[in-house]
């Protein structure tokens, strides 16, 4: 249904002397507001703010995206995961309309594609059926040949959501799987094209590409292409940054995939509550003149956890294989605080009394009950090492008697 024209002939769109400006192309209009009935409406699936929600669904129906044609079901899906993307804005929206009415209009195109006010849709969906009185959007309607074709509507969706102030509130996963998709995978934008529409820097919008590619990558890596809800739900973006930063530092790009490994490894198998923070610190040890043995180390490890991936990988999959193997782990933060000891030790030469100190704080931190799960080979392994710093502390006496 055409909204300005049938929609206005039979009552179900209803013109208001209610007005909105809206930026198209570079041009500032101002367009009449329209309460619309809505059942006439649908949700936009080119949304950003849903991008990793429909990767998801895809990977779980053959590649196959919710179906516009079916109306009532579509829109059941999309209102899922706009209310599962971030349910606590969704529940005070709701709160926020059902005492003071919808107060700021939508933008929706003349086919009824909802462009900007997804979240207050799905809200006064669900109070219509409490009461009628909220069975309209208000919304400007856009029926011009900007909004016609996917391009368009791209274009569009952007300037609004990442154009207008207040706008931006996207998860950072959503926002850089939308930016991949439209720039690298469809080839729908440019990189100058999407940055005018975001009203960002070229600069800017070809450091979050970066960014994008290496989501990409670590996805492959741990055999899970395209399933972007993973990053997501892990939270992987922060350390994806930091690793970013730090491959600017590489000298070839054969150093910087064996850096991507060990970054990789380490995300996965979670050596840190912090992840951002743990990938800064092998930073350290990039540095230093320990790196190309840690390197080395940590791709054997890698090997190893590579072994380990699940057949199907699901986010929870994923932390099971964690949880099954802390040995793992645990060589994996060996080797980083090995290489960060001598990386300090090549620092501070003059300093052997820090160094001694830092020993026994962590010889201070073993106790009793750590030892009651441990098997006779983990025993005897334990006394060699024992055997071991006890070889150093007298090289170390001899050196200063």
């Amino acid at each position: 249904m055409n909204l300005l024209k049938e929609g206005i002939e039979t009552g179900v769109v209803i013109a208001t002397d209610i007005s909105r400006k809206i930026t198209i192309g570079g041009i500032t209009q101002t367009k009449p507001v329209y309460r619309i009935r809505l059942d006439l409406l649908f949700y936009n699936d080119l949304n950003d703010r849903i991008a990793t929600w429909i990767s998801q669904y895809k990977n779980e129906h053959d590649g196959q995206t919710p179906d516009p044609t079916n109306r009532e079901v579509y829109n059941a899906i999309i209102e899922k995961f706009i209310i599962e993307s971030n349910p606590r804005s969704i529940n005070e929206t709701k709160e926020n309309i059902r005492q003071f009415d919808q107060r700021e209009p939508a933008v929706v195109l003349i086919d009824g594609r909802i462009i900007d006010g997804n979240r207050r849709f799905t809200c006064l969906r669900s109070l219509a059926e409490e009461n009628e009185r909220f069975n309209y959007l208000e919304a400007i309607i856009i029926g011009d040949n900007a909004a016609e074709g996917s391009k368009q509507i791209k274009m569009l969706e952007l300037a609004i959501q990442h154009g207008e102030e207040g706008k931006v509130d996207y998860n950072p996963v959503d926002k850089l799987v939308g930016l991949y998709h439209d720039i690298c995978e469809t080839q729908l934008l440019t990189v100058n094209e999407y940055a005018r529409s975001t009203n960002e820097k070229p600069s800017v919008v070809r450091k979050r590409i970066d960014t994008a590619k290496l989501m990409v990558e670590y996805l492959e890596f741990i055999n899970a292409p395209g399933l972007y809800h993973i990053i997501r739900d892990l939270e992987l973006v922060f350390p994806l940054e930091e690793l970013q930063k730090m491959l600017k530092r590489c000298q070839s790009n054969e150093d910087a995939e064996d850096l991507k490994v060990c970054v990789f490894t380490n995300i996965f198998m979670r050596t840190s509550n912090d992840l951002g923070r743990m990938v800064r610190s092998i930073k350290n040890i990039v540095d230093s003149p320990f790196y190309a043995e840690y390197i080395e180390e940590q791709k054997e490890l890698a090997a190893d956890v590579l072994e380990h991936l699940p057949e199907q990988v699901t986010s929870a999959s994923l932390k099971e294989t964690v949880v099954n193997n802390p040995q793992i782990t645990q060589a994996l933060n060996r080797s980083i605080e090995k290489a960060l000891l001598k990386s300090q030790k090549s620092e501070s030469v003059n300093r052997p009394y820090e160094i001694l100190d830092n020993v026994t704080t962590l010889l201070s931190a073993i106790s009793v009950e750590m030892f009651d799960n441990c098997s006779e080979e983990d025993i005897e392994a334990i006394k060699e090492k024992i055997s071991n710093i006890e070889d150093s502390l007298n090289g170390i006496r001899s050196i200063i008697s």
